[in-house]
């Protein structure tokens, strides 16, 4: 019997091992932003969350019958019934087939549907197949043949594309809805694929967007878009195009479209809903849509070799340099009259076969050159540039004032006289375990932090600088401190096309770090990148250009930080209202929760320099959720780094964050991170509920829950595919 017992637990033990062993090795085959990745093991090997298309050939026969053999897989390669009967989780796929017209940039979709509306009676809409037939072939293969048959006398020498998107419901499993969708191009005669659209990489998209979908979210990438928004895509409520070089032009516009700016609207309505994009502001700092390779990135496909990776981009990404049309122009130049020559300095256009002799490919800055027309003012090649580096700071120990070290060059590296400047100073602030309430003298007015300005500097001939600053480190400093910089110039350009203008610039903001009582340099901790940040904004430029570092911006952004002193100089009733916290990750989220938080009533509206109001509370952050929408603010790695949202719950003694217009001031740090975006009273609750007084310190509870690997940790309950 006690053999049996041995041999029975050994068998359990193998088998949970094993289990476990298995469970963790699927695990890897899904990310962090995964429902997937959070699953018990046990749950995986049977489900193995996850959908994969896959087109295996298709066909158009010689009477326009269209068929396609295609694969439903799961992420481990398992084929998957659609029925859900013998593998979990029912898959619905549809259909759309289009070609592409030899010398066409655009393509043409044989899948349609009626439309009507109060300007189109009737017009023909891209749209899934319908009355098809599905064959199953076993192994989660099938065929399809389409209800809707290719046109007489179609082109089968022409690349013909095949779109499928599809969903998997694992609902029952608290999976959610997996979703996938593919395109396949062929051509019907069976000669060799030699041309396809494939102008603007979806991995470009998705650097703002997360993950490209749409309409309903099983619809993704730009590859799929575009087999529907084509010409013959019409707005049969307005006679507008959804045709992808005009739409998705227009839609990144949004407020800054002319007709827009004149006091017109861009609103659309569809089978989808009423969408109103007049409000729209494109994220590329400072708002500004001119640099076409944002989505047009020239980064050209490239295989891998034995020195270099695989460059993965755009097939054919010259196309927008290559072929101006009116169109694609006139999307965003929306008061342009191509009929009447209106507000086009070449006058009259009645085709598109003379845009290209004005807009050639390549010219010079502010040209007419389809890149230089396109320049955004503060990236253009005539600026010298400008640069500050720290090269070293002395003194500054406890009780000291701090002497910095620096020069200022172009980018040709000659140095850069500081008088030519419009202004340069340095911030300190510290320690570095936590900016916010360090006094660094009585004559400033900066909480948390002081800026001096470095005007007076003396330099050498040779551009070395210095500059000791009026205050001291406190006294009883202990601890790293900070020195950041900020310079900008003003820099009259002069060309043969567009005569010349003032640039208003800025150098990159560089922080420098030093020890004041003699114990080790300890930078302050990374939470967010830079690099993430110009994902969408392009280069980060904020207050005049001055600061474009998110390690320079938590210096002044601080805990104890307010627009105290500029919302006394604002108009009524700003300057009657008490004071909104601007600590960096209070702002930051607030900022990109942006039009969220409408539904819990609450607003954020900062007064900034100047008294300008800043209101935040519109903001169409642009990541989209699952089933395609925007303003999705789950993917905390779209800005974070290392996985700092999940691992600062275990930091202490980080400093409480005032925010006198929130119902908690001050709140605790790591509740005031959280109620960035979860702004509701109950949450509010909630925080205080979990904060507790021990030891003369205020502990926040939050790892219990919410920490790596809890219940509900961090990461898994912001998980949403």
């Amino acid at each position: 019997m006690k053999r049996w017992k041995r041999y029975s637990q050994g068998v359990a033990i193998a088998a949970a091992l094993v289990m476990s062993l298995t469970g963790q090795t699927r695990k890897h085959l899904y990310s962090p932003q995964e429902k997937a990745f959070y699953a018990d093991a046990s749950i995986l090997d049977f489900v193995n969350s996850g959908l994969t298309i896959t087109v295996n050939s298709a066909s158009i026969s010689s009477k326009g019958i269209i068929s396609v053999t295609y694969t439903l897989t799961d992420p481990t390669g398992l084929g998957l019934d659609a029925t859900g009967a013998t593998t979990p989780g029912a898959v619905s796929v549809s259909f759309v087939a289009s070609v592409l017209p030899h010398g066409s940039y655009d393509y043409s979709t044989y899948t349609t549907k009626a439309a009507t509306g109060p300007v189109l009676a009737s017009t023909l809409q891209p749209s899934a197949d319908s009355g098809g037939t599905t064959t199953s072939m076993g192994s989660g293969q099938y065929t399809y043949t389409f209800g809707t048959a290719a046109p007489s006398g179609f082109d089968a020498t022409a690349t013909h594309t095949i779109g499928i998107y599809g969903s998997r419901n694992l609902t029952a499993f608290n999976l959610g809805t997996n979703y996938a969708s593919t395109t396949y191009n062929f051509v019907p005669n069976g000669t060799k694929v030699a041309y396809v659209n494939d102008q603007i990489e979806t991995a470009s998209c998705n650097k703002c967007h997360d993950q490209l979908s749409a309409h309903g979210g099983s619809r993704r990438g730009l590859d799929m878009c575009v087999l529907c928004h084509n010409p013959g895509n019409l707005d049969p409520n307005t006679g507008a195009t959804f045709d992808s070089k005009v739409f998705f032009h227009r839609i990144h516009m949004g407020a800054s479209l002319p007709s827009v700016v004149a006091g017109g609207t861009f609103v659309i309505t569809n089978s989808h809903g009423t969408s109103d994009y007049s409000t729209v502001v494109y994220p590329a700092t400072p708002s500004d849509p001119r640099d076409c390779t944002t989505c047009h990135s020239q980064a050209v496909s490239a295989p891998a070799t034995s020195t270099t990776p695989a460059v993965v981009g755009a097939t054919n990404p010259q196309v927008f340099l290559t072929n101006p049309s009116r169109a694609a122009c006139g999307s965003c130049h929306d008061n342009v009259n191509f009929a009447t020559g209106a507000n086009h300095p070449g006058g009259v256009q009645i085709d598109d076969t003379e845009c290209s002799t004005c807009h050639t490919p390549v010219g010079t800055d502010f040209d007419a050159s389809i890149t230089g027309a396109h320049v955004v003012p503060t990236s253009s090649s005539l600026l010298t540039g400008l640069a500050v580096k720290i090269t070293g700071v002395s003194g500054g120990t406890a009780g000291t004032a701090p002497t910095v070290a620096f020069t200022v060059t172009n980018k040709a590296g000659a140095a850069v006289a500081l008088s030519t400047l419009g202004s340069i100073s340095f911030t300190m602030a510290g320690p570095t375990s936590d900016y916010g309430y360090t006094i660094f003298g009585t004559n400033t007015g900066t909480p948390g932090y002081v800026t001096e300005s470095a005007a007076a500097a003396t330099c050498s001939s040779s551009g070395a600088c210095s500059y000791t600053f009026k205050n001291i480190v406190p006294a009883k400093a202990t601890g790293t401190y900070a020195i950041g910089v900020e310079a900008r110039t003003t820099q009259t350009v002069t060309t043969d096309t567009s005569g010349t203008q003032s640039i208003e610039y800025g150098a990159p903001n560089v922080v420098s770090y030093f020890s004041v009582d003699g114990s080790p340099v300890t930078s302050r901790r990374a939470v967010v990148a830079l690099a993430n940040c110009n994902g969408c904004h392009q280069t980060l430029q904020v207050h005049g250009a001055l600061r474009n570092n998110t390690e320079y911006c938590v210096m002044c952004h601080n805990p104890s930080n307010t627009d105290a002193s500029t919302r006394a100089t604002a108009a009524a009733p700003y300057n009657t209202q008490p004071a909104q916290g601007i600590n960096f990750n209070l702002l930051v989220h607030r900022i990109h929760y942006g039009i969220n938080m409408q539904a819990v009533n609450r607003t954020y509206i900062v007064v900034g320099f100047g008294a300008s109001i800043n209101n935040f509370s519109g903001t169409l952050f642009p990541p989209l959720t699952p089933t395609g929408t925007p303003t999705d603010t789950e993917n905390c790695s779209m800005c974070h780094i290392n996985s700092s949202e999940q691992a600062d719950l275990t930091l202490s003694g980080l400093n409480p964050v005032t925010d006198p217009q929130g119902p908690i001031n001050p709140i605790q740090a790591i509740s005031s991170a959280c109620s960035g975006c979860h702004m509701d009273l109950p949450s509010a609750a909630h925080f205080l509920d979990n904060t507790s007084s021990i030891g003369g310190q205020q502990i926040e509870a939050c790892s219990v829950c919410h920490g790596s690997g809890a219940a509900y940790a961090v990461d898994a309950v912001h998980a949403q595919y």
